[in-house]
């Protein structure tokens, strides 16, 4: 058996190196994934024929190379991306359009395809028609400011 082992080296790191990589499957932490990486340049030095010592070295620096350098910026991108935002929170920033005037106190919007109770944020009046954005949701209530026309419109 050792005999063997000695003369196909590369299988074992080849097994191990597949192992590694189908209980990464299970882990989802990508740790078992950078092992699996080092036990393929394990596989690669034993392939070429180096010792075993030299082969355990290498699979050791590349695995701890691959935690290091590779897995951090894999993990930041997959982490990173768009904020979900569900439920109030998404309604947040959107526009919506006055139904019936709008002030300080109250007023209705459709927002969302929906009507909303709403009240002006700055305690101005906002005549129906006008595109309103939201600033908060207060319960049932859309807080929301009027969108300023663009420049070239107000001439």
């Amino acid at each position: 058996m050792m005999d063997w082992l000695s003369n196909n080296a590369w299988a074992a790191w080849l097994a191990l190196a597949v192992a590694l990589a189908a209980a990464e499957l299970i882990s989802l932490d990508l740790i078992l994934l950078m092992l699996s990486v080092g036990a393929l340049g394990g596989m690669v030095v034993a392939a070429i024929g180096l010792d075993w010592p030299v082969q355990i070295v290498v699979s050791l620096i590349v695995s701890v190379a691959m935690l290091g350098l590779i897995r951090p910026n894999i993990v930041r991108r997959l982490h990173s991306g768009p904020e979900l935002r569900t439920g109030h929170a998404g309604l947040v920033g959107k526009s919506a359009l006055v139904l019936e005037q709008v002030d300080a106190r109250n007023g209705r919007v459709k927002l969302g395809g929906q009507l909303w109770s709403a009240r002006s944020y700055d305690e101005s009046v906002i005549a129906p028609g006008a595109t309103v954005d939201v600033f908060e949701i207060d319960g049932a209530t859309a807080v929301v400011y009027q969108v300023q026309p663009p420049p070239d419109e107000l001439m």
